[in-house]
């Protein structure tokens, strides 16, 4: 039912504004990823128990604000009808993606390992 009223909003949205809509969420999404990791920063610095190595800063805080700014880039591409910029987005998306999948995979290590410092 709501995926039928997303698709009726989107027919009947003028193509300028569907363009609009879809320039201004680039940019929105890029600067929410970048507060996002600034939120990262702080919570790393504050942490106690654990002290970040350089694998950890460059996962964490390096390669995500690198995607974040190179979607605002791709964004910006994308509302001037710049070919490239939809490369940028995906390259963008694979490096996300990548570094989602590091962390989790990161995080589960650190849990498991001391999981059993604890017992």
């Amino acid at each position: 039912m709501s995926a039928e009223l997303v698709t009726e909003l989107k027919t009947s949205i003028q193509r300028t504004a569907r363009a609009r809509i879809v320039s201004m969420l680039g940019p929105a999404t890029s600067l929410a990823g970048i507060v996002y990791v600034l939120v990262v920063l702080r919570r790393m610095l504050r942490q106690v128990e654990y002290k970040p190595v350089l694998e950890d800063w460059i996962w964490h805080q390096v390669l995500p604000m690198i995607g974040y700014a190179m979607l605002f880039v791709g964004a910006a591409g994308m509302s001037h009808d710049q070919r490239w910029a939809l490369f940028v987005i995906g390259a963008v998306a694979l490096l996300l993606l990548f570094v989602g999948i590091h962390n989790a995979w990161d995080t589960v290590a650190y849990v498991v390992g001391t999981e059993g410092e604890k017992k």
